[in-house]
């Protein structure tokens, strides 16, 4: 039986994301030829063994006659098709399970396709983070496709799997919506062409056992077994398995101990988030916070919201916006964040050090045994771990 993808050749422009790298993957299983670039070697190309990765920080001209597919980081510098055509053709090859939303898509997806794998149902995902007990954040299997979605560039809006999961809905995408409605309009509309439909927000919490904390994480389960049991899974079969779920990568992920002092790492980034990753942390001792804003939309929209989380912590270092795809906004930094937190909490042990190392440093100097320290933002902040280690130490 062909593969459904025989006969493509794709190159793939900014393919050492977790996105771009998995839909990689996928694809090759299904038959094509891949190739592709990226400006920087990164961790999700580890799992790309037999595809042809250009490194350079200039794009190369796409080779004649492949099918070229760009990532939403480099839009304006190569021209080609988005990546939400390559995902839409991928999710339209298989009966898939879509999740989407502003908070929890990475941890459910991860849920639904962990128990698809332990039932032996052999899922296919694609998921933005590493999900280690699925040896990554892509698997090419026969059965179900589970795709974490996204909202952020209305992406989701073309994809028409068998199942919606929707966690929550919030506004976090400024530079896309200018309001929450306009979000809530968006699901609405793409929600219409979806044959079974998951809302978080009509779901009570999980009760069951988890290995994950806080009650995010219950909806989050919450969701995921709604997905499964219109996935045609018995709510009987899965209590067990969804138990020995231990999370994706950046996820509360714990990186560490020195000194008695043990480090974590999450990519909390929107209020709502970092609220709920430092209730889940909390263990009796103080909760060291070093924050790296991530877009300067988000920033300067937000600033005083994420100081009002962060206020909850007992000490905060807070680095320089992490720009991803954005360009700087004039007046907009991660001070602004520091400025909202020392008006909010006077007297708190509040730094602004634009270097991630910097920030380490403060933390270590203050962290005793029995304190956490948590590495919180979806940029690169998760690189400061080692030396918060080895300073603890």
């Amino acid at each position: 039986m062909p593969s459904p993808l025989d006969g493509r050749r794709l190159w793939l422009a900014g393919i050492g994301g977790a996105g771009m790298s998995a839909y990689a993957l996928l694809a090759r299983a299904w038959g094509a030829q891949v190739r592709g670039w990226d400006r920087v070697r990164t961790p999700y190309l580890e799992h790309l063994d037999g595809i042809d990765v250009e490194i350079s920080e200039e794009p190369p001209t796409p080779p004649a006659g492949w099918e070229v597919y760009v990532s939403s980081a480099f839009a304006d510098r190569i021209a080609g098709k988005s990546r939400a055509e390559l995902l839409a053709e991928l999710v339209s090859l298989r009966d898939a399970i879509v999740v989407a939303g502003a908070h929890g898509k990475t941890t459910t997806a991860g849920m639904i396709a962990f128990c698809l794998a332990r039932l032996g149902r052999d899922p296919a995902w694609l998921i933005g983070a590493e999900v280690p007990q699925l040896g990554g954040n892509a698997g090419t299997g026969s059965g179900w496709l589970v795709v974490e979605g996204d909202e952020s560039d209305r992406t989701i809006a073309s994809l028409r799997p068998k199942v919606a999961v929707v966690t929550n809905i919030d506004l976090d995408h400024h530079s896309t919506f200018a309001s929450r409605a306009e979000v809530e309009a968006l699901f609405d509309e793409w929600l219409v062409a979806v044959p079974e439909v998951v809302r978080g927000d009509e779901l009570p919490p999980y009760d069951g056992p988890l290995a994950l904390a806080g009650e995010h994480n219950r909806r989050n389960a919450a969701c995921a077994l709604a997905a499964l049991e219109r996935a045609g899974v018995g709510r009987d079969e899965l209590a067990d398995i969804l138990a020995e779920f231990r999370g994706a990568g950046r996820r509360l992920e714990r990186r560490g101990e020195a000194g008695g002092v043990a480090v974590f790492d999450d990519y909390a980034h929107h209020p709502a988030e970092i609220t709920a990753t430092l209730e889940a942390a909390r263990n009796g001792g103080k909760l060291l916070v070093l924050f790296q804003p991530h877009l300067y939309s988000r920033t300067r929209h937000l600033a005083t919201e994420i100081a009002d989380a962060l206020a909850d912590a007992d000490a905060v270092a807070v680095a320089d916006v992490y720009p991803a795809r954005e360009q700087p906004l004039a007046g907009v930094t991660g001070k602004l964040i520091v400025d909202a937190l020392a008006e909010r909490r006077p007297g708190m042990p509040v730094a602004w050090t634009p270097q991630c190392e910097d920030g380490a440093r403060f933390l270590a100097q203050r962290a005793r045994e029995g304190d956490r320290i948590l590495t919180l933002g979806a940029g690169d902040v998760d690189d400061a771990a080692p030396l918060l280690l080895e300073l603890l130490g």
